[in-house]
Parts: C-alpha cells; structure tokens; sequence
C-alpha cells in the first residue's frame, strides 16, 4: 500500500469515525433525555442516567481501540458488551423516537380541536405536568418492552442454526453427467469475539448433512487473526465434500491478514482461489470452478495480485466450458462476469441488511440485495451470510447455508 493511499484510508478513517462518534453521542443524548430526564426530576435518578447512557455512549466509541489497548479476554468481553448495545440501543432508538413523533402526532390534533371549541378548558398547569410525567413514562415502558421483544428474537435468530435455502440453477454447458451436482455455500460467517468454535461446529455438522459435493466460502469468514481465530476456524477441517472445500476473500479478511489467513486456510485443507479457477470433476465431464480476490482491495490500496482480477483468474480456460464464479461481492457482475462468460455467480457481503430497518437500506442501495437473480442464461446468487457482524441481531434477514443444486 503506496503512503499516499494510506493516508487517504487513514484520514476517510478519521473522518468516518469522527461522524459515527458525533451520531453516537447525539443518540445517547436523546436517550437519556426521553428515558430518564423527562420520566422523573428526581436528581439521583437524572445523574444515574447521565451516567450510564455516558458509559455506553463511551463504551460504543471505543470499540476499534479496546481490542488494541486492552488484553485480550477483556478486550473480547468489552466488544460482546458493545455489539450487544449498539444492537439493543439501535432498536431502542427507533421505538422511542415512533413513539415520540406518535405521541406528537396526536396533541398536534388534540389542539386543532381544542383551538376550534368557542371557548378552551383551563388547564391546572400540576395536572398537566402530571399527565406528560405520566406519558413519559408510558412511552419509555411500551418503548422498553418493544426493543426487549425485537432485540431478543433477533439475537436468538442470530445464533439459531442457519436456515438451508435450496436452489437450482440450469448451468449453460454443463455436462449431462454432472447434472444434479451439489454445492454448499457459506458465507459472511466473521468468526470472532461473537462467533467462535461452538457456533462453527454446528455449521460444518449442518453441511454435511447437506451431503454437498464441494463446499465454497465466499469471504468475510473472519474478523481477527489467526492467532486469535485459529482454534474457531479450525472446524472447517471437518467439512466433508467429494470435491473439498473452497475459500474466496472478502473485504474483512484484508483487516485481518488476507495472506496469513490464506496460508492457515490451506493447512486446514481448504484450497484458496486468488485470482485463479481449477477443474472440478473427471477429464470427460467437468467444470471451471473460478475464484476472484475482494472487488474493494484494489481502491483500499492493494497490489493488483491480491484484488479482484477475473482477468487473470479466467487465463487460459477455454470459453465454451461451464463456469461458476465465486467472488465475495455482488458488484461487478454485469459489468465483468457477465462479459466473461460466468454461468453463475456465488456472492455476499451484504448480509441481506441483518436486520431491520437496514435490510429496507440495502435493497434500496444494491441492486442485488439477497437471492436468486438471473439475466439471459447467467445466474447470481447473494447470500444473507452464515453468520453476523457488529450487533449479534438478525431480524427480517435469517442467516442461511445455501445448497445449489446445478442442472445442465
């Protein structure tokens, strides 16, 4: 990475950290203004609320240097905690801020009424300071209870066993003797402080029920080190697949070490596809299997042999053949896969949004959000990832292993 481009991340870094910090500040704000300043005027109880949304607020932006100031185990336990806040705070936010423009909503109607009577009622001003108390605290309540609800359901859906979407997809070239040949697709499964060894045994037991033949993980697998992650990653040695087990990057493993975690892929018997494609199947009857580095690598700054080159990934295969295209985005398929000649395309990244509103955000933002898309005889299909990262919630976007049947 040239020291230009360093600077330029460093300083879109600082910026983008210095705006989300700004949002952050102002959220808890309101919070305690809606939560604890207008719910009582006790002072014990306004300075306990100063307090906490005071530590959260700090706790939630000073998650990217906890992990590098503090040790390790207390480093991984201050990011659960603020995962798990900035989950339940996202859902608290948008409850009291309904309820709030609700709560509007209805005394703005209430005074046109009251302002079209011939004569308006006295109001003794300590019933009405009682009755927005009274409100107050209704609406903290119900708001309260709503993000209990959402926020539990999501975070149990988040570490519920991922379900399995089945697809078939016609594959133009195909041979007749691999017709019904199985894929397993995992993706955006960031084993981390809240992923780790439990949660992938279970995936790999999932997938091999599935009884793919081959086995292919479309990027964002980590978010950490090797020598952090090692032990939760080291499930995959137990994939079981005729044809193994295949491992593309996404954008997540360069914050983590693309090429060390490339090399620790391949001791565990996983084969990483940089900018190349192999054969799968017998000499009479088989398919290219073509795997790209990152779409985003090469503007963040990384040489040209570890970004997205389907260039050089597609040297030397001949055309006419089968292909199936793993690349961890969705972005490019038109413009490179498509004029490549690639039958189907395997990708993530977006995690479907994760949940909501933000799967609402990312249908709006990426033209190939979640799912099966198709334009002439080429297919794509974007997974909601196996996984999740930042807040554990899925909520209106359920984790999936996808199994994708090829037809020819």
């Amino acid at each position: 990475m040239s020291i230009r481009t360093h600077m330029r991340f460093t300083l879109q870094s600082l910026i983008f950290f210095g705006v989300m910090s700004l949002v952050v500040v102002l959220g808890h704000v309101y919070l305690y203004r809606r939560l604890f300043r207008d719910t009582a005027k006790h002072p014990h109880w306004r300075r306990a609320g100063v307090v906490l949304m005071g530590l959260l607020a700090t706790l939630m932006t000073s998650w990217w240097f906890v992990p590098r100031l503090l040790p390790g185990e207390t480093a991984s336990v201050l990011s659960q905690l603020n995962w798990f806040w900035m989950g339940v705070a996202t859902y608290l936010l948008l409850a009291v801020l309904s309820l709030g423009g609700l709560r509007r909503l209805t005394g703005w109607l209430k005074r046109g009424r009251v302002a079209e009577a011939p004569v308006a009622p006295v109001v003794d001003p300590v019933v009405d300071e009682a009755r927005r108390q009274f409100l107050a605290r209704t609406t903290a309540g119900v708001a309260l209870a709503a993000t209990g609800g959402m926020a539990g359901y999501g975070v149990w859906r988040a570490y519920h066993p991922p379900v399995v979407n089945e697809v078939a997809v016609k594959l133009p070239g195909l041979p007749k003797a691999l017709d019904g040949f199985r894929i397993i697709q995992l993706s955006d499964v960031h084993v981390g402080p809240l992923i780790q060894r439990r949660f992938m045994d279970a995936v790999v037991a999932q997938c091999n029920d599935l009884k793919g033949d081959l086995v292919c993980i479309t990027g964002d697998l980590v978010d950490g080190r090797v020598a952090q992650l090692g032990h939760g990653v080291g499930a995959l040695s137990n994939l079981r697949s005729r044809h193994g087990t295949y491992f593309v990057t996404g954008n997540h493993e360069y914050y983590s070490g693309d090429e060390e975690w490339a090399e620790a892929l391949s001791r565990m018997g996983v084969t990483v596809l940089r900018n190349r494609h192999v054969r799968i199947g017998e000499p009479g009857a088989s398919f290219d299997l073509v795997g790209v580095d990152d779409w985003g690598a090469h503007r963040s700054g990384y040489p040209r042999e570890r970004s997205y080159d389907l260039a050089a990934a597609t040297a030397g295969r001949d055309p006419s053949r089968a292909s199936v295209l793993l690349a961890h985005q969705p972005a490019g398929w038109r413009e490179h896969a498509l004029k490549a000649g690639m039958g189907l395309q395997l990708s993530g990244h977006t995690h479907g949004g994760q949940f909501f509103p933000f799967n609402l955000v990312v249908s709006a933002i990426w033209e190939h959000d979640a799912g099966l898309f198709r334009e002439g005889d080429s297919h794509i299909y974007v997974s909601r990832g196996t996984g999740f990262w930042g807040p554990p919630l899925r909520v209106g976007a359920p984790p999936e292993i996808v199994k994708v049947t090829l037809l020819a």
